[in-house]
């Protein structure tokens, strides 16, 4: 199969060439107009494959709930948006909802699917600290130990590649050595943790911070905190929420600014009620929600926020062209970045030879014109 547009995102420059794909991966890219095209998109601009580290769900299904079918949905859903790789993403809850929601991500994997591909499991919680829980449900959060973290992790048949854990509470920093040197990446959140707290966390193997900003202590120029070190520490990625409404656009702007078009990663920490139309009840742990005008999740009668019901191009968008953010900056956030934080940047988040057939085709209102998820057309 070869796609042709003029506007190709080969090594941060648009470029015009033809994406030769077989067998589900590029086999070349050849200079624009070799060839009969079996699509062409004249202008429009083709970018790699989106890749959202951190979502708890979309279309009306939650990662906790461990049910197959509603995962197998999502996956081949979400390709609407541009996502061609994700990390299905757990929330605070009891052991038993943990092991059934791990299991089964593990058991579809095994079992098939279409759509975006499952890069692995992100645990977030429960080892999280009770001041700065946000959404998470307090009666759940656990001490962090390497033996129930095991357990988890032979329920999901080693699929758990990410967690969330705040490093204060993990006691000689034994569950981020463990992590770290298992294939697992670390990413410090939902924390209370000083600045002090948090390069000792990175010292011992933490490589990302989840939701900067968010679940965290706040920056002050005595007390810089975790948002301190994510400015400081520019080789640590930093996830970052870009609806506009989790971070200011300034925020938004400050952030890249600081951490650069390599470290940064947009998330959509989206919920079951992303894709679903406006109303109706939904849950985040066992607890209720609901979704505000501005498209937040809050807990049901608070003004804590729960989540987002960000689509992935929309964020894109966001910071482009209002936080002002440089495009290379805000595409690698969603593409390279995230592929190079999960090790996978072999074959994940660029376009070239040897590569997954992962592209996103885009209207200039960032509108999704179609997704391949390795070589085929999802829309």
């Amino acid at each position: 199969m070869l796609i042709r547009s003029k506007n190709v995102w080969i090594a941060g420059q648009f470029f015009p060439a033809d994406v030769e794909i077989e067998d589900g991966r590029i086999a070349g890219i050849r200079p624009w107009g070799e060839g009969e095209a079996d699509a062409d998109y004249g202008e429009k601009r083709i970018v790699p494959g989106f890749i959202d580290l951190h979502t708890h769900g979309a279309y009306g299904y939650d990662t906790n709930d461990g049910e197959p079918e509603g995962l197998r949905n999502w996956m081949r859903r979400i390709p609407e948006e541009g996502v061609t790789g994700i990390l299905p993403t757990t929330v605070t809850q009891m052991p038993d909802v943990l092991t059934k929601a791990v299991a089964n991500v593990a058991s579809v994997i095994e079992e098939g699917y279409e759509g975006a591909e499952i890069l692995g499991i992100h645990f977030e919680g429960p080892y999280l600290d009770m001041e700065y829980k946000g959404a998470q449900p307090p009666e759940a959060i656990a001490k962090a130990t390497v033996e129930q973290f095991e357990e988890y992790q032979r329920a999901a048949k080693g699929w758990i590649r990410y967690i969330t854990l705040a490093p204060e509470h993990d006691e000689n920093h034994a569950l981020t050595k463990y992590c770290s040197t298992h294939g697992v990446v670390v990413s410090m959140g939902h924390s209370a943790a000083t600045y002090e707290d948090a390069v000792m966390g990175i010292a011992n193997g933490a490589m990302s911070m989840t939701h900067v900003y968010n679940g965290m202590t706040r920056y002050h120029h005595r007390n810089p905190g975790l948002v301190g070190a994510a400015f400081r520490i520019r080789d640590v990625y930093g996830e970052i929420i870009c609806d506009g409404c989790h971070s200011h656009l300034a925020a938004l702007n400050n952030f890249f600014a600081v951490k650069g078009r390599d470290y940064s990663i947009m998330i959509s920490d989206s919920l079951r009620a992303k894709h679903c139309p406006p109303g109706g009840n939904y849950q985040l742990g066992g607890h209720d929600i609901e979704i505000g005008e501005d498209g937040l999740a809050r807990l049901k009668g608070t003004d804590t926020i729960a989540g987002s019901t960000l689509r992935m191009n929309r964020g894109l968008q966001i910071l482009v062209e209002k936080a002002m953010v440089p495009f290379d900056a805000a595409l690698n956030s969603c593409t390279i970045n995230p592929a190079r934080c999960l090790g996978v940047d072999g074959r994940k988040g660029r376009i070239a030879a040897g590569c997954d057939g992962d592209l996103v085709v885009l209207e200039d209102n960032y509108d999704v014109i179609q997704t391949y998820c390795r070589g085929r057309a999802m829309l």
